[in-house]
């Protein structure tokens, strides 16, 4: 892989970047065709990462399809994949990690305790053996993009990071690899995150400043089909801060993460007063 990204840089062309967990769908596809408008080169890599899972998570279940998610890779313009095995990202005596302070507080640094290092390290893994100009994430996991924006500022990698809008299935669900996890029954239950987001987003668009009563929208939704709450946030839309109140000119976003069956699911939404 370093040959290769040696041989594009000699052509002097630019390398775009997007670093996944495999099992793609439409949201990685959309990262990689905007990668091909930014730069000459697209290169994608397809690694479910160990560090970033924890004991008791889905790492040995994760979905995989990796025949799939290298058509998939070609269907989008892609044209180099890195597959690396565990052994090759982490040999034995492997003792360097990366850990991003602040952004990585709360929410999910919370929750799942060292995943944020494992995302850090790897990502800076990634750019280090790619070099790229650019590197494209999805704004589903928004915690996530905020570390890895800071991680590349704070070690002047040189790489602009860009994040893409999530993208959502016609009823409003956002796309995950873990959406295979659930029944049909599970499926239309899961529509209460988006709609406990949309709902916030619209009573904020029509000038409600109180945080409470936001997070209480969100959470009747969530109720009502019995989903299990892991957290519901709304928070500065660059340092991840919690709010009471949204103020005019000020980005906000609401979180969520909650349990509908055993699938833990994510998903986020921008604020704006009025």
């Amino acid at each position: 892989m370093r040959a290769w990204v040696k041989s594009v840089q000699q052509r002097g062309q630019r390398i775009a970047l997007v670093p996944t967990m495999g099992f793609l769908h439409e949201g990685h596809l959309s990262l990689m065709r905007e990668g091909g408008r930014r730069a000459d080169v697209v290169a994608a890599s397809i690694f479910v990462n160990p560090t970033q899972f924890g004991p008791k998570e889905d790492l040995s279940t994760y979905p995989r399809d990796a025949e799939g998610d290298l058509a998939r890779c070609g269907s989008a313009g892609v044209f180099g994949v890195y597959m690396p095995e565990p052994s090759a990202v982490y040999p034995p005596g492997y003792q360097t990690y990366v850990n991003v302070e602040e952004v990585s507080r709360g929410l999910d640094g919370e929750k799942r305790p060292g995943h944020f290092r494992g995302v850090a390290t790897v990502v800076a893994k990634l750019l280090a053996l790619f070099r790229p100009e650019v590197a494209l994430f999805g704004e589903k996991d928004y915690q996530q993009l905020q570390v890895i924006t800071r991680l590349a500022a704070d070690l002047e990698l040189g790489v602009e990071i860009v994040g893409m809008p999530t993208i959502r299935e016609k009823d409003g669900l956002a796309m995950s690899s873990r959406n295979s996890y659930l029944s049909a029954e599970e499926r239309v239950r899961a529509l209460a995150l988006s709609r406990g987001l949309f709902a916030a987003q619209h009573r904020a668009a029509a000038g409600e400043r109180d945080v409470s009563k936001l997070v209480a929208l969100i959470r009747t939704e969530l109720e009502g089909v019995q989903a299990r709450e892991d957290y519901v946030e709304i928070v500065d839309a660059s340092r991840l801060t919690s709010l009471s109140t949204l103020e005019e000119g000020a980005p906000a976003r609401a979180l969520i993460a909650a349990f509908v069956g055993k699938t833990r699911l994510i998903d986020n939404m921008a604020l704006q007063l009025g």
